[in-house]
């Protein structure tokens, strides 16, 4: 799957919401990253390091998964990101 080139503002006055941002796509990039990291082989490492890899990539995942399970929308240009952080049993 070929991403696209991101596109940043670039003259003086631009701003990234006079640009158009897809955050249903967005959010699916970071879905795919936690995937990724989640689907990531492990490297012939032991000891010390091999456990810095794995809570590296615990953080990685987590990261990646919260910001992808966001509801997000853009008022007055600034980008929010709703994260229920709420138990699943609180539901």
């Amino acid at each position: 799957m070929s991403r696209p080139t991101p596109v940043w503002p670039s003259k003086q006055g631009e701003s990234v919401s006079d640009l158009e941002l897809d955050l249903d796509a967005m959010l699916a990039r970071f879905k795919e990253r936690a995937e990724a990291v989640r689907s990531r082989n492990m490297p012939p490492i032991g000891g010390e390091e091999r456990q810095r890899f794995l809570d590296q990539a615990q953080a990685d995942f987590m990261d990646f998964a919260i910001i992808g399970d966001a509801a997000a929308s853009i008022e007055d240009g600034i980008l929010t990101l709703r994260i229920d952080l709420s138990s699943s049993d609180e539901a």
